[in-house]
Formats: C-alpha cells, sequence, structure tokens
C-alpha cells in the first residue's frame, strides 16, 4: 500500500503522461499529415480553407472535453506558472521571459506554436469555466492567425518537396 501523497503523484502523473500521448499522438496526425496531405491534394486555398474549419471543430471539440472534465490533463494550469519561472532549464526561462511579457506576445507565441485550443486554455482568466467573450476573441484570433501561418508553411513544404521531386 503506498501512502497517500505517493499515490496521488503516480496517478497525476498517469493522468498527464496519458492526456499528453493522446494530444500529442491526435495534435501530430492532424497538423504533420492530415493537413499537409489535404493542402498538397487540394491546393493551399480550398484545402488550406478545409483544414481551418476543420481545425476549428477539433479545437472547439477539444476546449469541451477539456471544460467538462474538469481535469486539467495537459498541464496548461501548470504551464500557467512557469511565467515565474526561475530554475536552470533555458526552455523554460525562455518560455517564462515570452509569457511574461504580456499576452500579447503569449498570444503570437501559442498561436504559433501549439493551436487555439492550447492558447484559449493557457489565456483565459480561471480553468474550465466555458468561454466568454474575450475568450471567444482569443479562439477565433488564435484560430486565424495559426491556420494562416499552417497553411503558408504546408504550402511552402508542397512546393520545395515538388521542386525536389521536379515536378
Amino acid at each position: 500500500m503506498m501512502p497517500g501523497c505517493l499515490d496521488r503523484y503516480l496517478r497525476r502523473g498517469g493522468e498527464l503522461t496519458s492526456g499528453l500521448f493522446v494530444w500529442n499522438v491526435t495534435d501530430y496526425a492532424f497538423d504533420y499529415a492530415l493537413y499537409p496531405f489535404v493542402v498538397w491534394k487540394l491546393g493551399p486555398v480550398i484545402g488550406g480553407g478545409i483544414m481551418a474549419l476543420a481545425s476549428l471543430v477539433f479545437c472547439l471539440v477539444l476546449l469541451r472535453i477539456y471544460d467538462g472534465l474538469r481535469r486539467d490533463w495537459l498541464g496548461i494550469e501548470f504551464v500557467k506558472g512557469l511565467r515565474h519561472y526561475e530554475g536552470t532549464s533555458r526552455w523554460r526561462r525562455l518560455l517564462a521571459w515570452m509569457l511574461s511579457r504580456g499576452d500579447g506576445i503569449a498570444f503570437v507565441v501559442l498561436s504559433a506554436k501549439y493551436d487555439p485550443f492550447i492558447t484559449t486554455a493557457y489565456m483565459r482568466r480561471g480553468a474550465f469555466n466555458g468561454m466568454n467573450r474575450r475568450d471567444w476573441r482569443i479562439f477565433l484570433g488564435s484560430w486565424l492567425l495559426a491556420n494562416l501561418i499552417w497553411i503558408a508553411v504546408c504550402a511552402g513544404g508542397v512546393e520545395v518537396v515538388r521542386a525536389l521531386l521536379g515536378g
């Protein structure tokens, strides 16, 4: 029998590990397989538009699940605390520095690096409390920025591959 504290840490670790695993697998499949494939097949305007709409639905579903479970299965609430990180990890110090510069920088960095789900969950005030007008603006702005960036990246990648293959 484990002491209660150790048992809680193991359960929390398992929850974060499984949550991050599932999110990363689905996110990578969406971003690095499906999105580029659709842009390659249908072009940046039609394919990008279809994938932007798919990402809108996907991120809204994830927010709904996140709020419905009322559990921080991705560690987002932990990351909110990284604004004040003072440890030795260079990456965490850089992330803390960027996030502490204000909501504008955090919005751009999180939208470009992650997606509207992560950006909105991170930037909203409180946790698991649904979406207010400010949250919807963050979500839709992040959705637009993230998808414009990703369409450009995918279209550029498709053109590079075409050039390398001579066609």
